[in-house]
């Protein structure tokens, strides 16, 4: 039985340590809070996962709250033109629905689960000195947590990293009492607002502590109006500025909002960071390797959504490839394999992800107007959220974007 060490317990750790203990590894889960601290502490991130990353748990049977969660059916959005209108609004349907069960939920109910099949959960903060002890007892380290001091082991790929500071402010604020969009109040769908040079304003429904719910979630250009809430510290505070933001840039989303309460006191989050891909392997102190894994290695901005999506798609491609080698052992050569495995599935969200952030081209603002017109694009930017590597055949380039449009718009003119 290999001993196999997983320092964190969000998405990916605790579905890479569940899985692992699911084939008979023996698991060891480094976590700094017990389940009833996370249940109970901050809400983490927006996590809306589409329906590949949603098979990934059902394969492993961890799709606990499916069915209490919202089902998300499509994906909208609505550009704001600058006396605040929408002139652009539509919705595409996915083909699979999607859904957000807050992280304080999930994580610490499969850390419970974790736990109560035998799997050892440690309780501690771990540093590089600490993490370098405990190291010696496995076979394998991989590393999920994607903050503090473990991260620094990771290098920074400059070749892969185009921006090297933060591109949005973040400020979220999980709520009751959101009205239904009157255009389509029969279909929940995350809707993605865009207010060009200004940032996005996200809606999405959720299930969290307190049962279901919905996320208002901005997105501001630094330095711009969105970016106010920095040093914002009290919960309704920051939920008073988010709808007045919402009231000057996105009216047609504060008239459903105006009833809304936040679901706890622990219901907001801000901060901001910088999109970052890191070398896969890091090196302890002793010079034993260990492999980071989904935001350790792979951060991007949170605008497309797309952090809890990797971090799924990360745990089971890691999976597979520590299953497949037996009883080899983990060297550095295997490490990087392993990374370029899952890097094959994180390039496209990457590449969408660094696009979207930054001013859109004229091509791709064409598409963003289609869609109104014509349901297939709409749908198809839609599922987009589900499979990025399908922008690769419409999206970036003029001459693709305009042979795709020719070749919708033409069954549509008969």
């Amino acid at each position: 039985m290999r001993k196999i060490l997983i320092v964190g317990a969000g998405q990916a750790g605790l579905q890479l340590a569940l899985g692992l203990q699911s084939q008979g590894y023996d698991v060891t889960v480094m976590s700094n809070r017990t389940a009833d601290e996370i249940r109970s502490g901050r809400v983490m991130s927006t996590q809306c996962m589409f329906t590949t990353a949603l098979q990934h748990e059902r394969d492993l049977g961890l799709n606990f709250w499916e069915r209490q969660a919202p089902r998300i059916e499509g994906v909208g959005v609505s550009v704001s033109a600058p006396d605040a209108s929408r002139p652009i609004d539509w919705v595409g349907r996915l083909r699979g629905y999607a859904q957000s069960v807050d992280q304080r939920v999930k994580m610490a109910g499969w850390l419970e689960t974790f736990a109560e099949r035998g799997g050892r959960v440690v309780l501690h903060g771990v540093a590089v000195s600490d993490l370098d002890y405990f190291a010696r007892a496995y076979d394998l380290v991989l590393v999920a947590a994607g903050k503090g001091e473990l991260v620094s082991m990771f290098g920074r790929d400059a070749s892969r990293s185009p921006y090297d500071a933060p591109q949005r402010a973040l400020a979220v604020a999980y709520v009751h009492g959101l009205g239904p969009r009157p255009e389509h109040p029969d279909m929940l769908a995350v809707r993605c607002n865009l207010v060009p040079g200004v940032g996005e304003l996200f809606v999405m429904p959720t299930l969290t502590t307190t049962g279901p719910a919905d996320i208002l979630f901005w997105e501001g250009v630094p330095g711009g109006p969105l970016d106010a809430f920095q040093t914002v510290k009290d919960p309704e505070e920051h939920l008073r500025l988010t709808l007045e933001l919402m009231r000057r840039f996105t009216p047609w989303e504060y008239e459903r909002a105006t009833r809304v309460e936040l679901t706890d006191a622990h219901g907001t989050l801000s901060g901001r960071y910088a999109p970052t891909v890191r070398r896969p392997v890091g090196e302890l102190p002793s010079g034993a390797p260990v492999l980071g894994v989904a935001d350790v290695v792979v951060a991007n901005d949170p605008i497309t959504g797309q952090g809890s999506n990797n971090a799924a798609r990360c745990a089971a491609s890691y999976l597979a490839d520590i299953v497949a080698r037996a009883d080899r052992p983990f060297d550095r050569e295997w490490m990087q394999s392993t990374f370029d495995h899952y890097w094959s599935l994180a390039a496209p969200v990457t590449k969408w992800t660094n696009a979207m952030l930054a001013p859109p081209p004229e091509h791709v603002l064409g598409l963003i107007g289609a869609a109104g017109e014509l349901p297939p694009v709409a749908e198809r930017f839609a599922n987009g959220f589900d499979d990025p590597a399908d922008f690769e055949h419409w999206f970036y380039e003029p001459e693709k974007a305009a042979g795709y449009l020719a070749d919708v718009a033409q069954p549509a003119a008969r």
